[in-house]
């Protein structure tokens, strides 16, 4: 078994395509679907199901898939050892965001780690599910490390570092019969239509929570993926927001009102803590401070 097939093995695993695997990978198709027939005939097992349409994992492939992250992660943290004694690293460094990256210039901070590591290949993503599919990515070894927003206590499978903390208000309309009250209460606004995120981003579930734990039930009527975009939905009589107070600046076409319900956006870098950090990862996080 060689570490390069189990590598094909995990990028076709990931990309669930033989053809976007292999463009990733720089090679042709052929070397790649060569080496994962390889490693099945080493295995005696099928590790995919492969029809015209798609590429999916059988359960033998589900069952390696951790165990060759594993093995991969553990060669890396090896060439790491040698690298950062003789200067220069390389390899690829797997970056999750969120669709808008707030508190932190992420091309400039890119930047500098491409200036002191310009053998270091950067792959950023985002993720369609939010700061949920970014943190399983996480934890399943797809990416590295990731920006993302997680309410309430992280789960033990993640290292964070909070960067920015700020408060989640409730903004309206200024025609709205309710933009001239001081502070609302989430009562208040039960019956209104929302403008949110998709479940899974990390202001949608800290809402969802609270109202949740009030006994209320509320109706998302606008779902938008970018956060910075909400508030022109919300200019637009679309609905109410409760989003955090950053993503909303001060104009006449809405009013910003403090909810009586302490409710907090949490902003924050995170790494798995089943994987020990490669030595990218470490150089890029100790960037990160310059470039809040």
């Amino acid at each position: 078994m060689e570490l390069r097939h189990l590598v094909y093995f995990v990028t076709v695993a990931e990309e669930r395509n033989f053809t976007r695997a292999a463009q990733r990978l720089r090679v042709v198709q052929s070397g790649v679907s060569a080496a994962v027939r390889a490693l099945e005939r080493d295995l005696g097992a099928r590790l995919f199901e492969r029809t015209s349409q798609r590429v999916v994992l059988t359960d033998a492939g589900a069952a390696l898939l951790p165990e060759a992250r594993a093995t991969i992660d553990a060669a890396q943290a090896a060439r790491d050892a040698v690298q950062e004694v003789g200067g220069g690293l390389r390899g690829t460094l797997r970056i999750g965001t969120l669709i808008s990256v707030p508190f932190v210039d992420l091309p400039r901070l890119l930047g500098r780690f491409r200036a002191d590591h310009p053998a270091v290949d950067l792959r950023l993503r985002a993720a369609p599910t939010g700061s949920a599919g970014l943190a399983a990515s996480l934890a399943d070894g797809e990416l590295d490390v990731a920006f993302l927003s997680l309410p309430g206590r992280p789960p033990a499978t993640l290292s964070l570092r909070t960067l920015a903390e700020e408060p989640i208000v409730a903004v309206l309309p200024v025609a709205h019969p309710l933009a001239q009250r001081a502070t609302l209460d989430l009562a208040d606004l039960a019956d209104e239509p929302f403008v949110d995120s998709p479940p899974g981003y990390g202001n949608r579930t800290e809402v969802d929570r609270a109202f949740a734990a009030a006994g209320l039930a509320r109706r998302v009527a606008v779902e938008v993926a970018d956060i910075a975009t909400v508030k022109e939905y919300i200019r637009e009589g679309l609905g109410i927001a409760l989003i955090p107070r950053f993503s909303v600046p001060d104009e006449p076409a809405l009013r910003v009102i403090p909810i009586t319900t302490a409710l907090r956006w949490t902003f924050a870098v995170a790494t798995a803590t089943t994987r020990r950090p490669t030595a990218a990862v470490r150089a890029l996080l100790g960037l990160v401070e310059e470039y809040r």
